[in-house]
């Protein structure tokens, strides 16, 4: 097992529940993509171009999908989270009932889309 999945399945729930849901849904709207595990965090590639990364925060009792090229993101806005971050923006999950899938799908279809655009929005 890979540590990305080992991260995955050794979490407590409900964070596992809602991390195994995040990823399926990454996989199957962007088919390619590559799970990898960097910074401790499962991060998620299309090639060489990150999309986005899933975090665990026992803390914070929440999952967050934050996502590599948020600041050229449109959709959805403003249901993203910035709490103490400069550029990232992450849409954050408590329970597994709260995610949307709908919703969860535009933003990962605007990322792939946008994914050469890199990290920082550049006027």
């Amino acid at each position: 097992m890979n540590p990305a999945e080992e991260y995955i399945l050794s979490r407590d729930e409900p964070y596992r529940s809602i991390l195994l849901h995040l990823k399926a849904v990454i996989e199957t709207v962007i088919p390619e993509v590559d799970m990898k595990y960097k910074w401790n965090i499962p991060c998620f590639y299309a090639g060489k171009q990150p999309i986005c990364y899933l975090n665990a925060s026992y803390k914070g009792k929440y999952v967050d999908m934050a996502f590599w090229n948020s600041a050229y993101l449109t959709k959805h806005i403003a249901l993203m989270v910035s709490q103490d971050r400069k550029v990232v923006k992450s849409l954050r999950y408590s329970s597994l009932e709260e995610i949307k899938d709908t919703i969860l799908i535009d933003v990962l279809e605007e990322s792939y889309a946008l994914r050469a655009k890199g990290f920082y929005k550049k006027n």
